[in-house]
């Protein structure tokens, strides 16, 4: 399984581009998965539902299933914080496994990047970002720089950065 980020700093557009993607690499013929960071305490669960009730109840994990989908939550009860490599562990194995967030983690990245937020370049200090998508030009970038509205060459950057040319075409590569 291929594992590639996308990175950046809050209001940069990573969830949209994420989004906009995902169609365009499960259309190439990969199975893709993604993996998102909350920074902040985020619940998936919602009062007065049996699952929450049970977690309230002190359950350590809670598995919610029905013929659609199936969704395991666990409480880290004031534990640590899972680390990367074990929670990549727990996910079933797919062509492509998207990340969103985890910054710091030593993965390859895509670094997500609008300079009206404000906030300064990861791939100055980062040398796991292998290429920047910006809404505008990033001269003081070292990696490559496409354009962020351009998702089909961003989608073209990750599949040969991984080397998922293969398997993109179903028989032509």
């Amino acid at each position: 399984m291929k594992i590639f980020g996308l990175a950046g700093w809050s209001g940069a557009g990573k969830t949209s581009l994420m989004v906009r993607l995902l169609p365009e690499l499960v259309g190439r013929g990969l199975a893709v998965s993604t993996m998102k960071h909350a920074h902040h305490a985020f619940d998936v669960d919602q009062p007065g539902k049996d699952s929450y009730e049970h977690r309230q109840a002190g359950a350590t994990e809670v598995l919610v299933t029905s013929a659609n989908r199936w969704a395991l939550m666990h409480e880290l009860r004031g534990a640590p914080e899972v680390q990367l490599e074990e929670l990549i562990k727990r996910m079933t194995p797919v062509d492509l496994l998207l990340i969103e967030g985890f910054k710091h983690h030593p993965h390859d990245k895509l670094e997500v990047f609008r300079r009206d937020v404000g906030k300064p370049l990861l791939c100055v200090s980062d040398v796991r970002v292998v290429a920047v998508a910006s809404d505008g030009p990033v001269p003081e970038a070292r990696v490559p720089v496409v354009a962020l509205d351009d998702t089909r060459a961003i989608a073209d950057f990750i599949v040969a950065h991984c080397g998922l040319l293969r398997r993109t075409a179903r028989g032509a590569a």
